[in-house]
């Protein structure tokens, strides 16, 4: 088992996996994220995004392949191994908002801190300057059935980035938004991601999201498409064309 290069915080070499139910949706993908990177992995649905996703971040085990994060094999960990790995060091954020309907907006924002042990105190404190951050600061003592879907789903980016990860999976975190509010969100994550050295994964299936990353992995059934870029047409040439089609 040959562990993974020194400069890349996660790491898979020819990762496969399969559904509960038997179908494919992973065939053998490879790839390295390197430390403070945002990589966006991108393809319509169904390509296996978040099955990646998954698989990376310890929530699914694949039935072939490694995963590794800072050089330990997640692939080899247990189940309760990996829950630590996941509360510890991971972040994630779910295509659709999901809080704790009994707690008001910053105690579900400050949840993953105070279950970490950090106190009441400085939990609370980190959750509300991340809700200013993402322009929802007045909503925090509100509860989460006051709140609109695009409002909820900034309490989620909030809850996953005030504990400070090592990682963020981000898993379509602005497909409940409207289109007007996604670029700030986003830009908000990225740059945030960014100024505190969180290494970000994210699944997109939008140009203008995966755009905001930097470096964009594709894949299409299960696998890894690589992109081949043709040099530019120049004026001379589009001329030739023109003429020989004429």
């Amino acid at each position: 088992m040959e562990a993974p290069p020194d400069n890349d915080v996660l790491w898979a070499r020819s990762l496969h996996y399969t559904h509960p139910d038997g179908s494919p949706a992973l065939g053998g993908v490879s790839l390295g994220v390197r430390e403070g990177e945002i990589l966006a992995v991108t393809g319509p649905r169904g390509s296996g995004k978040t099955a990646l996703l998954h698989c990376l971040s310890g929530l699914a085990r694949g039935q072939r392949g490694e995963v590794w994060f800072n050089s330990v094999p997640v692939h080899t960990m247990g189940p309760m191994a990996r829950e630590r790995l996941r509360r510890d060091r991971f972040g994630w954020i779910d295509p659709a908002p999901v809080l704790v309907p009994e707690l008001n907006v910053w105690e579900n924002a400050a949840l993953p801190l105070m279950l970490r042990g950090t106190s009441r105190r400085r939990a609370k404190a980190a959750a509300l300057e991340w809700l200013e951050r993402l322009d929802i600061g007045d909503k925090a003592r509100l509860r989460p059935y006051e709140l609109t879907q695009s409002e909820r789903q900034r309490v989620c980016i909030t809850r996953a980035l005030a504990p400070a990860p090592s990682v963020l999976f981000a898993d379509e975190p602005t497909a409940p938004l409207h289109r007007a509010d996604r670029g700030h969100v986003l830009r908000t994550l990225t740059t945030a991601a960014r100024s505190h050295g969180i290494t970000v994964v994210l699944a997109t299936h939008d140009a203008d999201t995966a755009a905001l990353a930097d470096r964009t992995v594709s894949l299409l059934d299960g696998r890894r498409v690589r992109t081949v870029h043709l040099p530019p047409v120049t004026e001379s040439e589009g001329r030739a064309a023109c003429s020989l089609s004429a």
